[in-house]
């Protein structure tokens, strides 16, 4: 279990996150103080942390904040740090990406954002100790097609539209295309469209100047201009106002563009990766989305199919949500490969979610992940067997594709190099050669 520390001197803050995290199946520590923070550094192994801005009460500026932060990368330079503030100290929670925070995030903040990038900066964190590996879990054909492709325009900086339904992963592909670029060790701030009001995104994305508009109290930079150099992935880029269209287009073409209420031109170089689950052909014809800017974005398109169509993929993924310590009946394995998946991976990982927390054993059936489930009869020996051999195939090219490299396979995989050890032993695989 990885662990993260939380940083933060209101305890209902510390409770909220404490809670949040252990029911993912983090294990938690806090610290209430600097001086606390800074012990639970140097004593304990973090793997990433949560550290708010402010710990003295009644002020407002972030220094004391700001200082730890700088005393945690001397401490811990490779762990992951995020940053949780108020509104008014966005200026300088950017400044801190720029100088090497993983993320920030203003309070209240989204509790499925912030599970996102957790597990996405552990996981970058991880993979920066080796070389870097996928970290998506697939063994359809469809899949493997995408992925070839991703890693043909990762090194690049062309700009990639990844399409697909809600649910299916666009957010870990775009993960998987920035591990694998020029621009890894660079910022990749992730902005959800949908998430955000109208009238907020473009100030989100090109910052504010003061007095631009009522509520805008100090200037602050925005999302381009934390990730300069790096690499910004716009989801839901569908939801983008017409005016935010152009500036975005202009950056696209220019690398420039001014903040909201602002005429002083800023330049940056960011590679940009977006997503949508509309069909923007329709949003252009309607005039809703720019043509032009349609065509910069989908330089390179990758569509991700709907789970139900690569079903090759469904017990691969499911075993990476249960983890080591469960293993699927033959009725849970016919269950899953029979439903229809209407919400996508992520309905499967919510469901082994589930599993987890009302099997009563280690062996999962179809009723732990699902209340409705209609319990299918025992499949055949042959059916059972046909399932142990898509396990066994898919292990031996992951294997296979790493030269034997027990980590790196385990890693790829998402497992333990124990459980990898232990399939290997069941199904009897050999290294070829």
């Amino acid at each position: 279990m990885q662990r993260v520390l939380i940083i933060d001197d209101n305890p209902d803050i510390i409770d909220a996150l404490d809670l949040l995290l252990s029911l993912h199946d983090y294990q938690v520590s806090t610290a209430n103080t600097v001086k606390e923070a800074v012990l639970a550094v140097s004593n304990q192994q973090i793997d990433l942390i949560i550290q708010d801005m402010n710990f003295s009460q009644g002020t407002t500026s972030g220094a004391e904040g700001k200082d730890l932060f700088y005393q945690l990368k001397e401490l811990s330079p490779n762990t992951p740090i995020i940053i949780i503030t108020a509104w008014s100290q966005l200026e300088t929670a950017i400044e801190l990406v720029k100088a090497g925070a993983a993320d920030y995030l203003p309070k209240p903040w989204d509790d499925r954002r912030l599970l996102d990038i957790i597990a996405n900066h552990i996981s970058q964190s991880v993979n920066s100790q080796s070389p870097p590996q996928s970290n998506l879990i697939y063994q359809s054909d469809a899949m493997t097609q995408l992925v070839a492709m991703a890693k043909k325009v990762a090194p690049s900086d062309i700009s990639v539209l990844i399409t697909g339904a809600n649910g299916c992963g666009k957010e870990r592909v775009a993960d998987f295309i920035h591990q694998h670029s020029s621009r890894a060790t660079q910022p990749f701030l992730k902005v959800n469209m949908g998430a955000l009001p109208s009238e907020l995104i473009e100030s989100e994305l090109f910052g504010v100047e003061k007095g631009a508009f009522t509520g805008a109290n100090t200037s602050r930079a925005g999302r381009f201009e934390a990730a300069n150099g790096g690499t910004i992935f716009l989801d839901e880029i569908g939801n983008l106002s017409l005016s935010g269209q152009m500036k975005l287009l202009r950056v696209l073409q220019t690398g420039q563009f001014e903040r909201v209420g602002s005429t002083e031109t800023i330049n940056v170089d960011v590679r940009i990766i977006s997503a949508t689950n509309a069909e923007l052909s329709q949003a252009i014809m309607q005039g809703e989305f720019r043509e032009d800017l349609f065509y910069r974005l989908n330089v390179v398109e990758l569509n991700l199919k709907p789970l139900v169509q690569r079903k090759d993929d469904i017990l691969p993924l499911t075993y990476y949500f249960i983890g080591d310590d469960y293993q699927l009946s033959p009725q849970a394995q016919v269950f899953l490969l029979a439903h229809t998946w209407p919400g996508n991976v992520r309905e499967l990982e919510n469901m082994c979610k589930r599993a987890k927390v009302f099997s009563e054993s280690e062996l999962l059936r179809p009723e732990d992940f699902s209340p409705h489930a209609n319990a299918p009869a025992i499949p055949s020996a042959h059916t059972t067997r046909l399932a142990e051999l898509d396990e066994a195939s898919h292990l031996q090219s992951v294997l296979d594709n790493h030269q034997w490299i027990i980590s790196r396979a385990a890693s790829e995989l998402g497992i333990s190099r124990q459980a990898l050890y232990r399939r290997i032993e069941k199904h009897q695989l050999m290294q070829k050669g």
